[in-house]
């Protein structure tokens, strides 16, 4: 009886909120991102997309006037990395905050002998483990619309929620059951370390050197690769390109390359 009340109550929100149909085609022709969806790929992404926006509570921070197609935007590259999984990957929190461009944050540190810094930060987004994510709206419509190879501030951050599912953000999300955490670990672990060796070698990294922070920052940043360029994270760590193909349960690489041809 459940399963049957809450497929009424999805077909409800489905038919009641539909998202205008100029937004949606506009953006699926804009954002590079969503190239090489199939039809039945972009139905699905609309309907999950549909659903996140009557699940979250979208509001503008410093002036900003959150507009139906901004919050599209965010919804639908947020709904794309969980187009396999579930929406219920999202559960847990409601709130996503729009700053206008970078924002300010204040960070406290503690050093080994107990010395305590502030330090102020810019930031394009931040996530909270039970609570909002934060984003720059400059920085989601330029990556929209300009494609850097490996940037996309709403997959990093949606990332770090998926990171965050079974604990704190550590590069360890919640692998599904036929997958094996040993060769997850030994996998990420090489690929983090490799490219902590060629910063301090002063090689020019094979991806984004903000993933050589922590292990949690370097599973967003090659979340963002394979959302956005999967063919440069397969030339270079191909085993982690193969583990998030398993985790997120899409072939990107296999849609962009059936897109070019």
């Amino acid at each position: 009886m459940l399963k049957w009340l809450d497929r009424l109550r999805v077909r409800h929100i489905l038919r009641r909120h539909p998202i205008p149909h100029d937004v949606w085609e506009a953006l699926m022709h804009r954002g590079d991102i969503f190239g090489g969806l199939t039809a039945v790929e972009r139905a699905h992404l609309r309907e999950l997309t549909t659903l996140f926006l009557h699940r979250k509570t979208f509001n503008g921070v410093q002036g900003v006037t959150v507009t139906t197609e901004m919050a599209v935007t965010v919804s639908a590259i947020a709904c794309l990395l969980v187009l396999k999984l579930d929406l219920d990957y999202y559960d847990g929190w409601v709130e996503v905050v729009l700053y206008p461009a970078a924002f300010r944050v204040e960070r406290e540190s503690i050093d080994q002998v107990g010395l305590v810094s502030h330090e102020a930060q810019a930031l394009s987004g931040e996530s909270w483990s039970r609570g909002a994510v934060i984003l720059s709206w400059d920085d989601v419509a330029f990556g929209l619309v300009h494609r850097q190879a490996g940037h996309n501030v709403v997959v990093h951050e949606f990332a770090h929620k998926l990171d965050m599912l079974n604990g704190s953000a550590n590069g360890m999300p919640a692998l599904h059951r036929d997958m094996d955490w040993q060769q997850w670990t030994v996998t990420f672990s090489a690929a983090f370390a490799d490219l902590q060796q060629r910063l301090h070698h002063h090689h020019k990294p094979a991806i984004d050197a903000y993933g050589a922070t922590s292990p949690a920052e370097f599973f967003a940043v090659v979340s963002e690769y394979f959302f956005t360029n999967p063919q440069q994270l397969y030339d270079h760590y191909p085993e982690v390109y193969s583990q998030l193909a398993r985790f997120y349960r899409q072939e990107t690489l296999r849609r962009r390359v059936a897109r070019a041809s």
